[in-house]
């Protein structure tokens, strides 16, 4: 069963009366099939006309949708003989964030990417894709092994941010961010970054001071939620909706203040209504992105990715 948000109800109501209706012509009771096809164009013209208007409270809705493809979902469609790698060779295992080595449309790449499950349990072992030091640790390995080999990386991310939790501090949580920072920034391959469904604080540059920054159409980028600015402002949770739209989380606003390269356009509805479609699309942007890229010297890629991100600040 189709999960839907709260601003989809209308849409939701005219899929179910379809529903409704291909039930009874089914089972012989009458032929109305011209009356399902009236509802069906009526439906499609409200999700082009809701989609088409989202506000970035409702943008950062569709960017957390359950059914949005996850990373585990673009490496079964898009990468050949991927072999994942795992551990960060100094505390353990964290399955928030998955990397390996895979052939991209061909070109042999390596992929980082958080996880966040599909299910209670994928969720659980995944943490809801909210990674630990040693996850951040494991991608820095992982980096290097890249540069060792000069192997172009791509990095999905997809993370509410990094886990909060009193053992992730322990652990050095925050100096295992800088560092995974520092690490993209110095690396002399060609780094693309794809911002997939949400890019939440540190969690998310920490993997995304790439050349080139990506965005799915309806995923938004931030130094922190929506509620949890809200909660620093005006001490309330409710207010989420005025801080998204203060923050300009949105990918369109983040193109125009160049904090990103380029917007991937997600079908209409959402990449979570057609993930095949969108899936593909992504696959195709990244490819020309390695491609501009692959010309360049490691000196002129680590110059590129500074005076990007110093022209930032």
């Amino acid at each position: 069963m189709a999960t839907y948000l709260d601003f989809e109800k209308p849409i939701a109501e005219l899929e179910a009366r379809i529903a409704e209706l291909r039930e009874t012509s089914s089972a012989g009771e009458a032929n109305i099939e011209a009356e399902i096809g009236k509802l069906e164009e009526r439906a499609e013209r409200q999700l082009k006309d809701t989609y088409a208007r989202l506000t970035p409270w409702q943008k950062s809705q569709v960017a957390r949708h359950p059914e949005r493809p996850h990373f585990k979902d673009y490496i079964a469609a898009l990468v050949e003989d991927f072999v994942p790698l795992a551990g960060d060779r100094a505390f353990g295992e964290d399955e928030a964030i998955i990397g390996g080595l895979g052939r991209l449309h061909g070109r042999k790449v390596m992929l980082i990417g958080h996880e966040k499950g599909d299910d209670t349990a994928s969720r659980l072992r995944h943490n809801f894709g909210m990674a630990r030091p040693e996850g951040y640790r494991k991608a820095i390995r992982l980096m290097a092994l890249a540069d060792r080999f000069g192997l172009p990386i791509v990095t999905l991310v997809d993370t509410a941010g990094a886990f909060p939790g009193v053992q992730a501090e322990e652990r050095g949580q925050a100096e295992a961010i800088a560092r995974s920072t520092e690490q993209c920034l110095a690396r002399g391959v060609p780094l693309v970054a794809a911002i997939v469904g949400e890019g939440g604080s540190g969690g998310a540059i920490a993997r995304a001071a790439a050349n080139r920054v990506l965005m799915l159409e309806h995923s938004v980028y931030s130094v922190i939620s929506p509620e949890g600015c809200a909660s620093i402002l005006w001490r309330t949770a409710e207010k989420a909706a005025d801080a998204a739209e203060a923050m300009r989380i949105t990918a369109a606003d983040l193109l125009q203040l160049s904090v990103i390269e380029r917007v991937v356009p997600e079908p209409v509805g959402g990449a979570h209504r057609k993930p095949a479609e969108a899936i593909a699309t992504l696959g195709a942007a990244l490819d020309e992105e390695l491609a501009a890229l692959a010309p360049l010297s490691r000196d002129e890629l680590r110059e590129g990715r500074r005076a990007k991100f110093l022209a930032i600040a």
